[in-house]
């Protein structure tokens, strides 16, 4: 069966990786060490994806932004002590490792900096099975669409054989913004209704739902 899409475009946390309650965490305890206000764990889940200083910004609006690096050092220290911790999804290095082996060009687009996404493909072992990579830190942030801009310009893939693939709002959001095609993943960080708004080709519970919908449907 020809492919819908040649360019699968995945986010990071919350979608392959298991993080959404470790970053939560780090950021309520960041707020704490520093006396400030502490968001709900429904407002810190709404930031996950964003870059680190247009968090910052949505969650302590009040904040002088000269103050937003001592926050991201907090932020970093305790994301740190549990990145350990976290893990890719149950079945999600091997629907990686099928798509790879399906003929897909794989990408991510994610709300991480360099650091931290290197850091987490080299100890998944998925380095290799992705063609390009782009980061909150090195440009554009979501929800606006240059990482998917600049992900299908690197690798000569139009918009309309691109899928971004994401468990947040603002990944749905950008894809919206490239004209691109998006497959929600209800699992992640934000509510189905969220992702339901941006009137993605459809939106999965799990894993195992991802995988089955990728290879028959892209």
């Amino acid at each position: 069966m020809p492919k819908r899409f040649d360019l699968l475009v995945f986010d990071w946390d919350g979608t392959l990786m298991d993080s959404a309650a470790a970053i939560v965490e780090a950021v309520q305890a960041a707020c704490r060490d520093l006396a400030l206000p502490v968001p709900t764990d429904d407002n810190a889940r709404f930031i996950i994806g964003m870059s680190l200083h247009d968090a910052l910004a949505h969650i302590l609006p009040e904040l002088d932004p000269a103050q937003h690096p001592l926050v991201a050092e907090r932020y970093r220290h305790h994301f740190l002590l549990r990145d350990s911790g976290t893990a890719l999804f149950p079945g999600a290095a091997e629907t990686i490792k099928e798509l790879h082996a399906a003929g897909f060009l794989l990408a991510i687009a994610t709300g991480k900096s360099r650091r931290g996404l290197d850091r987490a493909l080299e100890a998944t072992g998925l380095a290799g099975y992705f063609h390009a990579t782009r980061c909150a830190d090195e440009g554009f942030c979501k929800p606006h669409p240059g990482m998917l801009t600049e992900l299908m310009s690197l690798l000569g893939v139009a918009n309309d054989r691109t899928l971004m693939i994401g468990d947040t709002s603002h990944d749905m959001a950008m894809a919206q913004s490239a004209q691109v095609a998006r497959l929600g993943v209800a699992y992640g960080a934000h509510v189905r209704h969220a992702l339901l708004a941006y009137e993605p080709l459809a939106c999965v519970d799990a894993i195992a739902d991802l995988r089955a919908w990728l290879l028959t449907h892209a």
